[in-house]
């Protein structure tokens, strides 16, 4: 496999970061993408949990596809597909 070169991707290595700070350091980088852009996330471990979080909380408005499946190490491409909805405003009465 052919590593992305720092300049073709962001490149987010969570395995040095606290795991308290994983999983909001990873959206934050996501909020900051604009649509179509992605970065490359690098785990020591599978990050299904996380895709599932991004099921519940981003569904429809990301992508997600791995790139390597471990036994050592993971690296899933994840990217904005859509803006996130805006905030649901109730429509008035006539």
């Amino acid at each position: 496999m052919t590593e992305p070169k720092p300049t073709d991707v962001l490149v987010i290595d969570v395995r040095p970061i606290p795991p308290a700070q994983k999983h909001p350091a990873i959206f934050g980088a996501f909020e900051r993408l604009a649509e179509g852009e992605s970065f490359l996330l690098v785990n020591d471990h599978d990050p299904k949990p996380l895709y599932y979080q991004f099921l519940a909380e981003r569904n429809g408005t990301f992508s997600w596809t791995y790139v390597e499946s471990g036994p050592r190490i993971w690296r899933v491409r994840i990217g904005k597909t859509a803006p996130a909805p805006g905030p649901k405003i109730p429509l008035a009465s006539p």
